[in-house]
């Protein structure tokens, strides 16, 4: 609906995608130009350009430039990027060496100045004074262990209202309907994800009207959400939000409904949110407006990657008929084995969390998805002067504040850990037996690091699991209520859009369209 005039274009200009990279780097990173790389540090490369160094090169494809400067230099190197410097680790044998090294490396500095930046809340880290909440613990309590299950349980809940009754069918539901697959996922999945997280606003009135009321908020607010996130690369960039009228309106919108005495009146809303209104108002000196905007950093956080990653995922299955049938065979025997009847729209399927980690086939189809089109940027920042080992026995002095980057697409399409890894395989995860395949090497040596698409060590995301099990029930729902076929069979890959390389799954740089139906059973 709000997305059949939805304009595919470049998230931020070229100019604003180098400050994205200068910026990064320099919030992160402590020389100045001057410095001069001493004995036992990794070799250098400054680039051909004054000050910018390799900025352009790396900005244009991350993944050639540092497979080029790899093969050049060996397993770790600098590169100077904006007058600043920034060692890549290319080797995944010695990933352990930087993920593990929690005494001498710091992750929070630039997630916290990130969110800070992007959101226009005080700052969340607890040394500033603002807070003395820890954020981590908040998420690991919130989305994890226990409290994952009465996620999982309203999301299933939600998707279903939002697929089988809130017009995304017509009333001739035996026709076929057209969309583009992203459109598709974007507004499902994010009606269902907002609804689970900040729960619903009907005060106990079930009346049409009323719910009527409930679908505008929340299209609003995908509106609003669409807008702001147009324009995230560029915030990231240290551009200042004013520059974007409509995405500084929008975000100033999404804060406003997320106000404190808003959202208090709203009913089922997750632990997570009521945990850190608790936080906000015993533990912080923010204000009514930046404790809302605290909340619109959670929302973008748990849509901004979740919504391109069903694309892809839902994309790649529909178009190799052996994943489809693979993965509504799994489907069919799981709601037999729980003696569930599919009979949409009077019937309501139930996936517990223990069924939702035996899908296999499920599991291996997202993550194959993920492989290919996330790219983001794993960073850490050197907290006092150091020796880093690495696995071929070299060490090499890292200064205090030093970045040190992990790329994990070098691991992802690596042709020495994945055969043909330009080419989807929804099995690529699988074993032999069609369980879960945890083995894969390079040079013969078995990897512990094959798959990193969340991050690695302290900083995986922790909303991960969610995550993923909310993408599976979003297939689980499509494969069981509906058929689904492209409008062209032969569509190609529509390319990633590279203006957001860094910050975790790509979008398409276009979407594809298809039809669905409801089945008969």
């Amino acid at each position: 609906m709000f997305f059949h005039d939805f304009q595919w274009h470049r998230t931020i200009s070229k100019k604003q995608h180098n400050a994205y990279l200068r910026d990064t780097t320099h919030k992160v990173c402590g020389h100045s130009t001057e410095d001069r790389r001493q004995p036992g540090e990794p070799p250098v490369e400054n680039g051909w350009i004054p000050y910018l160094g390799c900025a352009l090169q790396f900005g244009a494809n991350p993944l050639e430039f540092l497979r080029s400067r790899q093969k050049k230099y060996g397993h770790i190197f600098t590169c100077k990027i904006a007058g600043q410097y920034v060692h890549f680790l290319c080797d995944p044998f010695s990933y352990h060496s930087v993920i593990r090294q929690g005494r001498h490396l710091d992750w929070k500095k630039f997630h916290f100045d990130a969110s800070a930046k992007a959101f226009g809340h005080e700052s969340m880290d607890p040394s500033h004074g603002y807070t003395t909440e820890n954020l981590h613990q908040t998420f690991l309590k919130t989305l994890q262990g226990d409290a994952l299950s009465s996620l999982i349980d309203t999301m299933m809940e939600n998707l279903q209202s939002t697929m089988l009754q809130s017009g995304m069918l017509k009333a001739e539901t035996s026709k076929w309907q057209s969309d583009g697959i992203f459109a598709f996922c974007y507004k499902t999945m994010f009606e269902a994800g907002y609804l689970t997280l900040f729960g619903k606003d009907l005060d106990g009135d079930q009346s049409i009207a009323r719910q009527q009321a409930q679908k505008a908020l929340v299209l609003n607010a995908l509106e609003n959400f669409k807008e702001f996130d147009k324009i995230f690369p560029a915030l990231i960039a240290g551009l200042p939000i004013h520059v974007f009228k409509s995405a500084h309106s929008a975000r100033e919108n999404l804060a406003k409904t997320m106000l404190h005495e808003n959202l208090s009146k709203r009913t089922n809303v997750s632990d997570l949110v009521s945990l850190r209104m608790l936080l906000n108002d015993t533990l912080s000196t923010f204000n009514e407006l930046s404790k809302a905007r605290t909340h619109v950093a959670i929302l973008w956080a748990s849509q901004a990657n979740t919504l391109p990653a069903t694309f892809w995922t839902l994309f790649y299955m529909i178009r190799c008929p052996a994943a489809m049938k693979a993965a509504s065979e799994e489907v069919r025997r799981m709601f037999e084995s729980s003696n569930q009847k599919v009979d949409p729209p009077n019937s309501r399927l139930v996936l517990t969390r223990e069924q939702l980690d035996n899908m296999p086939v499920l599991d291996s189809v997202i993550k194959e998805a993920m492989r290919l089109s996330s790219a983001s940027l794993n960073v850490r920042m050197a907290k006092s002067d150091f020796l880093l080992h690495l696995d071929n026995k070299e060490s090499y002095h890292i200064r205090k504040d030093d970045v040190i980057a992990l790329y994990p697409p070098m691991i992802h399409f690596d042709p020495e850990v994945y055969d043909n890894p330009l080419t989807y395989k929804y099995d690529r995860y699988l074993d032999e037996n069609g369980q879960e395949k945890t083995s894969f090497y390079r040079n013969g040596r078995k990897l512990r690091y094959y798959y990193m698409p969340f991050g690695s060590g302290v900083t995986k995301c922790p909303g991960r699991f969610f995550a993923v099990h909310e993408i599976k029930q979003f297939l689980c729902l499509l494969l069981a209520y509906f058929e689904m076929e492209l409008l062209d069979s032969d569509v190609k890959e529509p390319p990633l859009d590279q203006s957001r390389a860094g910050l975790g799954v790509l979008q398409p740089t276009y979407d594809v369209d298809f039809r669905y139906r409801l089945k008969f059973h």
